[in-house]
């Protein structure tokens, strides 16, 4: 019985291929067309999106070819080629731009953009282009119920910037003075994530940073400039003390406050 019913199922599956590929070979795009959306509308993406490929250049002009694109667009989203479907979803907006679905496909260019965005150790271009797309889906569609996720979205990934160019401020520091006085750069990264994104919940980490580089910086100066960089030193203590009252660097910040101030006196 079991073999019986394994042979039934290669049967059927073997007699499926063969009018598949007769599809695939076939000159009447009008069943082609209908038999991908019928692929489409099943979950199928493979079979469907190797005919809808064809069949939007066939009906180019026509409502089938924008119904192919964005079924296309679709189905090599549903396969999780988010950097193709991306492009497509980006392409039926520049071909299409009175459609019904150009709100839709304005969202999934970007969120496509969103899914491809590398971890914050790797190049960050697909990040930005995700935001500005985001972004212009909030300015031209401000209405949407899909402003809320949007916002979101771009909020996750300004914070994948933030942190990107926190590990910066922070292998800066670690290098010290290995080919240079990276401390400085680690001071001037930080700065730069502070002034950019105020609210980070780096803040008091970078801040500490920006202190602490200050005071290595100062106790191994040459003598021209110790003073200068031991007074930077203190008045960056000041200002993070002001700051974070209990932060929980604050016994070292005390000490290195201690150490460069009597290093002033």
């Amino acid at each position: 019985m079991r073999k019986s019913l394994f042979l039934f199922t290669a049967i059927l599956l073997l007699a499926s291929c063969s009018q598949y590929q007769k599809l695939l070979k076939s000159s009447d795009y009008d069943l082609k067309y209908e038999k991908a959306m019928e692929y489409y509308k099943a979950e199928d993406y493979k079979r469907a999106s190797a005919l809808l490929y064809e069949l939007i250049g066939i009906y180019r002009g026509t409502e089938k070819s924008e119904e192919a694109h964005f079924a296309y667009a679709n189905c090599l989203y549903g396969d999780k080629d988010y950097l193709l479907s991306g492009h497509y979803y980006q392409t039926f907006v520049q071909n299409y731009p009175t459609s019904d679905l150009l709100e839709e496909c304005q969202f999934m260019a970007a969120y496509c953009k969103y899914l491809v965005s590398h971890n914050a150790q790797l190049d960050q271009t697909e990040t930005f282009e995700a935001m500005d797309g985001f972004q212009l889906f909030i300015n031209l569609y401000p209405n949407s119920p899909r402003v809320t996720e949007a916002t979101f979205l771009m909020d996750e990934l300004r914070n994948k910037l933030v942190y990107k160019a926190y590990l910066s401020a922070k292998l800066y520091f670690n290098m010290g003075t290995y080919l240079g006085n990276n401390y400085k750069s680690a001071v001037i990264t930080a700065r730069n994530i502070l002034d950019e994104y105020p609210d980070t919940k780096y803040r008091e980490e970078l801040s500490f940073l920006i202190l602490e580089s200050k005071y290595i910086q100062a106790i191994n100066s040459i003598e021209e400039l110790k003073e200068e960089r031991l007074r930077d030193a203190v008045d960056e203590y000041y200002s993070f003390v002001n700051e974070y009252p209990a932060s929980q660097y604050l016994k070292r910040a005390h000490r290195f406050f201690e150490i460069a101030f009597g290093m002033l006196n």
